[in-house]
């Protein structure tokens, strides 16, 4: 890894608990492969575009990092229904980014549905194209799962292909097909692909009691986070 800077934001108000202060530390990057990506993973770091970055709160640790042992995963009733829903009618396309007209429409959507459902804060005067940049400028290779229904964009899903797993950046989908739970077909695709590679691991990012936003993905079971000794431990099983 070649790093350009490293530096620790100023305390502030955190984005997913209203009763809590939130700090967080940065480093920049330059070069950087998946290996040791992965290996920033397991020390609980994530990555957005070239910007890596990890809590550093004095005051709550409920940010934990949280991954899906593959081969131990079972999907509960829940799931299956929701596997089953969307199946035969959903298809999955995996390639390489591309930002256009259906995508941005698509993400808009789902953040302006997120902004009235749970508070999100709006996209006022900014370029939604130049949003969705920032997932996929990358010193990585990053890789999109394109959903269909039919003809239709329905989801997208950001993927950080690792040596021991996926790791997801981003998922957005359509808020008109709430009913298909389209946000959970797509991590039980990630789940299911992951072991049809036979990856050990998929993480799922920051896990975060109380925030509806981040909380769902304890509902991905057994699963694991990552202790404040430095080692991955069952969590929810």
């Amino acid at each position: 890894m070649k790093s350009a800077y490293r530096f620790v934001a100023p305390e502030s108000q955190c984005p997913y608990l209203a009763d809590q202060r939130w700090r967080l530390e940065y480093v920049e990057v330059v070069e950087l492969t998946s290996q040791e990506y992965l290996a920033l993973l397991n020390r609980g770091w994530r990555r957005f575009g070239y910007t890596l970055f990890r809590p550093v709160c004095s005051s709550c640790r409920a940010c934990q990092p949280i991954r899906v042992p593959v081969e131990r995963f079972v999907p509960n009733r829940s799931q299956k229904r929701v596997v089953k829903a969307n199946r035969n009618e959903v298809t999955m396309v995996v390639g390489a980014p591309v930002i256009d007209d259906a995508r941005v429409d698509l993400y808009a959507r789902h953040h302006e549905y997120r902004t009235a459902t749970r508070d999100w804060p709006a996209h006022e005067g900014r370029d939604v194209a130049a949003s969705l940049f920032h997932f996929l400028d990358s010193p990585t290779v990053v890789q999109e799962w394109a959903f269909y229904l039919a003809d239709e964009l329905v989801g997208i899903m950001y993927i950080d292909p690792l040596p021991e797993g996926f790791s997801g950046i981003y998922f957005f989908h359509a808020p008109e097909h709430k009913e298909r739970a389209l946000g959970n077909y797509m991590c039980l695709s990630l789940i299911e692909e992951a072991r049809r590679l036979k990856l050990p691991y998929v993480y799922l990012g920051y896990y975060v009691a109380g925030c509806i936003s981040m909380e769902y993905k304890a509902a991905f079971k057994p699963n694991q986070v990552l202790g404040d000794d430095g080692a991955w431990h069952d969590f929810l099983t």
